[in-house]
């Protein structure tokens, strides 16, 4: 169930990331519907730019994203898919609540996101970093 964040800001996608996220977020609806719901409608709602076209500055799934929660200290993190996600080494998944609020912010931006314990933050994207074989 998706929660009552507030306005969205508008975020942008490649279309690679689209068409991977997308299958990841159908493949997950029967298993995992609140991730899959949540998923789809970051999806929906977002610009989507051919792959070479998407700014440095935006979140991708690859990119390592120093980011604050509720104005708290800086953390930073590794996007990736659920395969690839150790919290050790700072690789999040795409279908964690943080993962999903940053995939297509850039550097600046902020979103409301609420927790698997339902409570809202606020997420403030301060710098992007992008591997160098990212798409």
């Amino acid at each position: 169930m998706q929660q009552k964040t507030g306005r969205k800001p508008s975020i942008t996608i490649s279309e690679t990331d689209y068409e991977r996220l997308t299958g990841l977020a159908e493949a997950l609806e029967d298993r995992n519907p609140d991730v899959s719901e949540t998923m789809m409608a970051e999806l929906d709602r977002a610009r989507v730019v051919r792959d070479g076209s998407l700014a440095a500055t935006i979140v991708r799934m690859g990119s390592t994203v120093v980011y604050t929660a509720d104005g708290g200290p800086e953390k930073t993190v590794t996007l990736v898919y659920p395969g690839d996600a150790d919290i050790e080494k700072g690789r999040i998944s795409i279908t964690t609540p943080v993962g999903t609020a940053l995939i297509g912010l850039k550097e600046g931006q902020s979103i409301d996101w609420a927790a698997r314990t339902g409570q809202t933050h606020k997420l403030t994207v301060v710098r992007v970093t992008q591997e160098e074989n990212a798409a």
